[in-house]
């Protein structure tokens, strides 16, 4: 790299202005990408960025005429200290006197960080006496660490010799007390970015395995040790030589993702959104169809984070040790070859993992018969490293490996702390052949927030967790507790989305797997086909209740064929529920929980009653009627009263609603008096978890699009609508709806929105919708939608629609059904992520089902209206 011909120590002294300046900055940054760009060592680039900065602060150092100042020092601390930076990393300077600042000094310096934002550097500059920087560094280890990393760019050598001394003295930030606080703060920023590092919008810098990560281990060996570098401490018998290079090689692979990104947003930017990923993974040479050049980045980027997080554990572990003098004096012998020392477990033959690959399995068994055991011991996990890359096959194909890990399935420790060291540790990926292929899987919506392997490990946990977890999920814990064999459920979650990335639908190739992997492990035929069926059907219980219309009885036949028993029926809840819960932290909520609860307990009764002997719906209606019959009596309504309003009601309007339901509806309906007005009535109180909106009104084409435009004028999302018809003409419709965090509407926005309902449907020709601007993840996935027409028994159409959600969608949706003259009968409202996924049931106005012609008529205005080119 032929830096000489950029430096700007070859500057002319009369090119010393702004605009000369900025060119020179210019050509060399342009000259940098291109480096970049030919794959020349990021470290060499990171480095000479910061060698340039240092002599163009030289330069302007004593343009201004600080030269003549002798007792001032310019420093570069924090990562510009380290000799790092980035194309848009902040510049941070310290100004450092010995005694103080004359008035001519404060103003040249005052020239000097003009001229450094005129040049729109991102400077952090701070001016200071060496008693400031003690006093200040005491008080915030930010400033401390920043100050430890410090070197002399320009001026008074001694003035910096001296604040290094002072700050190199044992009770500026004592080693013990220094590490114990990075420990906490390491703690504290992962905890910021979702804990474990694997979400799909990650932080290249502070999440867990990143440069932070990599700059903890640095600082604490630079305090305690005086290392310079990382190198140093293979002199110290810290990390070898092998982990060491190990270090650099991730370090360079996440500065190379970093600087590409600084290139792209042209911002100091740390998170890697999805806005920026596929520009990012460009630049860094990936190719590919659609997202596969984004997938391959991604892959390496996770697996550089687990390498970094490993080796990070590791030292740590060492550092406690050598610098708290955490050494554990109790030590308890397992068996010949391990031991608990303290609270973790160590092995005690070297190379024994090498020479033993099934012992690598041992030691999870042992963790799960020791309560005491809470994690590796740092020798030990070297030694786990060591081994594992040095397996030729994987280890299931190891008889004694496949009956342990199925002991380690069955134990009623094994998936807890084991199971998710075997997943921490690459243990999983180098016993399960298509384990490995999902480390690192990038998920491609918005609908999961982790990779394939983060999410299947949350999912393992949320189930192994159900015994402890009675208050949020109080069904799946008592099916769970009820199991025989709860290692199928566990196998199922392992292999659920284990065939995700792979050519076909995941569902289908999974199964196979688990179906292989049961056989190869020993389950019988039964067993093996029970853990592949789930498999199979991991989406079916959740796609029914959210997408499908649970009040037809032909649903629930439809899906009780399909779970067959109870026992199927009981795995199958445990696993959505879970499944579910894994995807994000705001998937779940009291709405989802309901249909799932309903769902299951129909389709139990339908079981047990048998499928031949379908409930007669007439004897549903007529006990619906009698009960509400009796709790309208208790509050003081006879039936005088009630039967002629029931009279302009539909039979269907009493199998869709409940008794309690129909009673709320008929006490307001019966002290409604003026009926050209609408009479609209709010619910928070709703069993599902929902706030319900029932709008009682004259029948009219726009009424669903009206009302849907004001509720997502409110922020409100719709997860449920009956649009049902009186004999008179009148719609009698509900609406169940949710805050966007998933819990009921707002008290102050009750009224707000009743008043806003009746207002649009007393002018009906004006629709106010107020525009909501994307939202800033959803950006990057438009994609074409898709209808499908459903096949149903009644003389009804059932249409889904799955559609980038994009506000005001569901207004738009229903506008084409008014342009078609069709009734809209029930909708299932679906958002998963950036899609919305969504079951209409419509009929024409003469109440029959849609012809062939008209469903393609229909579904070439639903595409023209909900393409993302429109």
């Amino acid at each position: 790299m032929d830096f000489e011909q950029y430096s700007p120590l070859h500057i002319q002294q009369q090119d010393l202005t702004i605009s000369f300046i900025k060119q020179h900055l210019q050509q060399f940054s342009d000259w940098q990408l291109e480096q970049f760009k030919a794959k020349k060592h990021i470290n060499d680039i990171v480095s000479m960025r910061a060698l340039y900065v240092d002599e163009l602060l030289s330069r302007l150092w004593d343009l201004v005429g600080l030269n003549e100042s002798f007792d001032l020092s310019l420093l570069a601390v924090g990562g510009y200290g380290r000799g790092e930076l980035h194309p848009k990393s902040d510049i941070d300077l310290l100004i450092l006197s010995d005694h103080g600042f004359s008035k001519e000094s404060e103003e040249k310096i005052g020239q000097l960080i003009t001229l450094l934002w005129d040049l729109k550097l991102d400077v952090g500059n701070s001016v200071r006496t060496i008693n400031d920087c003690i006093e200040q560094g005491k008080a915030d280890i930010t400033i401390a660490t920043s100050m430890i990393e410090s070197r002399l760019i320009k001026g008074n050598e001694k003035t910096f010799e001296k604040l290094q001394n002072v700050i190199g003295e044992s009770d500026f930030w004592p080693s013990a007390q220094f590490f114990t606080v990075k420990k906490e703060e390491q703690f504290g920023r992962h905890k910021n970015c979702r804990g474990d590092g694997y979400n799909l919008e990650p932080d290249i810098k502070n999440g867990c395995g990143g440069l932070r990560d990599i700059q903890t281990i640095a600082w604490v060996s630079k305090r305690h040790f005086d290392a310079h570098s990382l190198l140093e401490l293979t002199s110290y018998g810290y990390i070898t030589q092998g982990e060491y290079h190990e270090i650099s090689d991730c370090q360079s692979q996440l500065w190379t993702i970093r600087f590409a990104l600084h290139t792209v947003t042209n911002r100091p930017d740390n998170r890697l959104l999805f806005d920026f990923q596929s520009d990012v993974a460009k630049l860094l040479g990936y190719t590919g169809q659609r997202n596969e050049a984004v997938e391959q980045m991604m892959k390496m980027f996770y697996q550089t984070i687990r390498r970094v997080k490993e080796l990070n554990e590791m030292l740590l572990q060492y550092f406690d040790e050598a610098i708290l003098g955490n050494v554990a004096t109790e030590f308890h012998d397992i068996d010949e070859h391990f031991r608990i020392r303290g609270n973790k477990i160590e092995l005690t033959s070297s190379g024994h993992f090498q020479d033993n690959p099934e012992s690598i399995l041992q030691l999870f068994v042992h963790i799960a018969d020791d309560k005491r055991i809470k994690g590796i011991y740092s020798s030990t996990l070297r030694e786990l490293r060591e081994a594992r890359r040095c397996l030729t096959h994987w280890l299931q194909n190891i008889p004694e490996c496949r009956t342990i890990f199925m002991e380690i399935i069955k134990h009623p420790r094994g998936m807890g702390i084991p199971f998710t060291l075997m997943y921490e540790y690459g243990v999983l990926a180098a016993y399960i052949p298509q384990w490995s292929r999902i480390v690192g899987q990038m998920q491609f919506d918005l609908f999961h927030a982790y990779t394939v392997d983060a999410h299947t490990h949350k999912l393992a946990k949320f189930i192994y967790n159900y015994p402890k977890t009675k208050s949020d999920h109080p069904l799946a814990h008592e099916i769970f507790r009820s199991l025989e064999k709860p290692e199928l459920l566990f196998l199922a979650a392992i292999f659920h989305d284990i065939a995700k990335g792979q050519q076909g639908d995941h569902s289908t190739l999974g199964a196979v797997d688990a179906l292989a992997f049961c056989g190869l492990h020993g389950l019988s035929r039964y067993e093996s086909k029970v853990v592949a069926w789930l498999v199979e059907h991991h989406l079916t219980m959740s796609v029914t209740a959210q997408r499908r219309d649970i009040s037809d009885p032909n649903v629930i036949i439809e899906f009780a064929k399909v779970v067959r028993d109870d026992k199927h029926l009981n795995l199958l809840y445990c696993l959505t529920v879970a499944d579910i819960c894994a995807t994000n932290e705001d998937t779940w909520n009291s709405w989802k929980a309901s249909l799932l609860r309903d769902l299951y307990y129909k389709t139990l009764t339908m079981l047990r009653r048998g499928l031949e002997n379908p409930p007669d719906i007439r004897d549903r209606i007529r006990d619906r009627q009698l009960k509400a019959l009796g709790i309208l009596a208790g509050l003081g309504i006879s039936e005088d009263k009630v039967k002629p309003l029931w009279k302009r009601f539909r039979l269907n309007y009493f199998f869709r609603y409940t008794s309690a339901q129909i009673c709320w509806h008929t006490q307001h309906l019966l002290e409604h008096k003026d009926h050209n007005k609408p009479l609209v009535l709010i619910s928070t109180k709703n069993a599902r978890g929902g706030s319900e909106i029932f709008v009682y009104h004259k029948d009219m084409p726009i009424l669903f699009s009206s009302v849907v435009t004001e509720i997502d004028n409110k922020k409100l999302s719709v997860h449920d609508a009956k649009i049902l018809s009186s004999r008179d003409n009148y719609a009698l419709s509900t609406f169940t709806v949710l805050e966007e965090d998933g819990e009921h509407i707002d008290d102050d926005k009750i009224q707000r929105l009743r008043e806003a309902i009746i207002d649009t449907l007393l002018k009906p020709d004006v629709i106010n919708s107020n525009l909501i601007r994307l939202e800033r993840v959803k950006r990057p996935f438009k994609f074409e939608p898709k209808i499908t027409f459903l096949p149903t028994r009644r003389k009804r159409t059932q249409i889904e629609v799955v559609a980038f959600d994009a506000p005001g969608i569901l207004a738009n949706i229903g506008t084409v059904f008014v342009d078609h003259g069709l009734m809209l009968d029930t909708a299932k409202i679906s958002t998963i992520g950036e899609r919305a996924e969504d079951l209409f049931i419509v009929s024409t106005a003469d109440g029959d089902s849609l012809t062939k012609e008209q469903e393609e008529s229909l579904k070439a205005s639903l595409m023209y209206e909900l393409s993302p080119s429109t």
